[in-house]
């Protein structure tokens, strides 16, 4: 076999042993779940669970959390090639759920799941944020009046709009992301895919304070930036745009530093697969959406 000069054969091996690891699912659970433990100190019980009524289930809700961030990890977004993965390791996991059981309880540990993601993403304090949208489609506008998701909720109903960047209509909602310039998504919200970027800068000014917030030119509005800066004291940075009075050229570092959470929406695409889904119900579109950016996050 012909190895180039510039790389010793132990650094092969190391590769190749780092690459089996990287695919092995059950090292990677492994990994997971202690980080998991590490940060749901005084969240669960001794075995990991939320203190409920009950039986006390053998496989701990830490345990659902970090098989599905493991499988999200690795690109694995199907519960029946998950379940046929989890066969190689029936030994290993002896008290392994059934699949209908692990889709239940996912749903269940969904918001222990988020809440886990808040604290591994407030590890670390910055001062430095950037806010950014992406449209998430359902399905295509022609099955449209077939989805029936969400159908007795109003303020979670989906509805067909038109995506600037795109350059197409879409049926489905719309991701609001808070990044640190680390590319960590420190908050996130699910809106309608009418809602305006500019109306999720009122969450925001509740949340965050004394910080610079990094954004594109849909959120250009004299009396929003006044207003963040008088009640939270945020400062804002917009690029200008060319036909604006008073036009200056975009400083080249927050062009750069506004790119972060561009490249994390690309990852959440391409590694993720937060555009494919195979959902029926609302609950279960979230879970997935949870599930993708905790995943992210714990890689992080």
């Amino acid at each position: 076999m012909y190895i180039s000069s510039t790389i010793s054969m132990l650094e092969v091996t190391k590769l190749l042993i780092y690459n089996r690891h990287m695919h092995n699912l059950y090292t990677i659970f492994v990994k997971i779940l202690e980080i998991n433990k590490r940060f749901a100190v005084k969240i669960v019980d001794e075995r990991g669970n939320i203190p409920r009524r009950g039986a006390v289930p053998r496989f701990s809700d830490l345990e659902v959390i970090s098989l599905n961030l493991a499988a999200e990890s690795i690109g694995i977004d199907s519960e029946k090639y998950l379940f046929s993965k989890l066969k190689e390791y029936k030994k290993k996991i002896p008290n392994l759920i059934s699949r209908r059981q692990y889709n239940d309880r996912r749903k269940i540990t969904s918001i222990l799941c988020n809440n886990l993601r808040k604290k591994i993403a407030s590890y670390r304090v910055e001062d430095l944020y950037c806010i950014d949208s992406k449209p998430i489609e359902v399905c295509r506008p022609v099955r449209a009046k077939c989805c029936k998701m969400s159908i007795f909720n109003y303020e979670k109903a989906t509805n067909i709009v038109y995506c600037v960047s795109q350059r197409r209509y879409y049926y489905g909602y719309k991701l609001h992301a808070v990044c640190r310039l680390s590319g960590v998504i420190y908050s996130f919200d699910m809106t309608k895919a009418g809602v305006h970027d500019i109306n999720y800068l009122q969450d925001v000014k509740y949340e965050y304070h004394d910080c610079s917030i990094f954004v594109d030119r849909g959120y250009i509005g004299a009396n929003v930036q006044l207003d963040l800066f008088e009640t939270a004291h945020i400062k804002m940075e917009v690029p200008y745009r060319l036909n604006q009075k008073d036009w200056k050229p975009t400083f080249i570092p927050f062009a750069k530093a506004r790119k972060r959470i561009e490249t994390v929406f690309s990852q959440l695409c391409d590694q993720f697969m937060i555009i494919r889904n195979y959902t029926k119900q609302t609950e279960g579109f979230f879970t997935r959406i949870i599930s993708k950016i905790s995943a992210l996050t714990i890689l992080q």
